[in-house]
């Protein structure tokens, strides 16, 4: 696991129930960090169990570095992942449907899981680039100075 523990969100999961889980051997947290580069790159996986979110900044870290994702099928989430095309999406707050999504990720011969990365890669390229957003915005400026013309 990797991220900031103790935040003042009511759903995080507490400091205490992380060091036993990571006391039982269960997880490895890895703390915070200002550079997810480096662990995005010693991943195999990214994986997101999200409740809800915006659009998930980590996801297109790693997209766009070339890893399948699993996530959860909430709104966000499923802008950056399409179900057995570049990742996986588990039921939101479905522990036992999350376990089995890790599982068939897992079980998916090397060149499948790279197949996800790179169409993953294609869809960062293609849907979120700088160019891409930035063409967006200017279109929706121009339809909104049209209109008011």
């Amino acid at each position: 696991m990797l991220g900031k523990a103790d935040v003042d969100n009511p759903s995080a999961i507490p400091r205490a129930q992380l060091e036993q889980w990571t006391r039982d051997g269960h997880v490895e947290y890895l703390g915070d960090t200002d550079d997810i580069r480096p662990h995005i790159a010693a991943s195999d996986v990214v994986v997101l169990p999200s409740y809800r979110e915006g659009l998930p900044r980590v996801l297109l870290e790693a997209s766009s570095m070339m890893r399948p994702i699993v996530t959860t099928d909430t709104t966000g989430c499923r802008e950056v992942v399409t179900d057995g095309v570049n990742g996986f999406l588990c039921k939101v707050r479905n522990a036992v449907d999350l376990a089995a999504v890790l599982e068939k990720m897992l079980s998916l011969p090397p060149a499948e899981r790279h197949q996800m990365a790179v169409r993953g890669r294609q869809r960062i390229v293609e849907r979120f680039s700088e160019q891409s957003v930035v063409g967006a915005y200017l279109q929706a400026i121009e339809r909104v100075s049209a209109a008011h013309r």
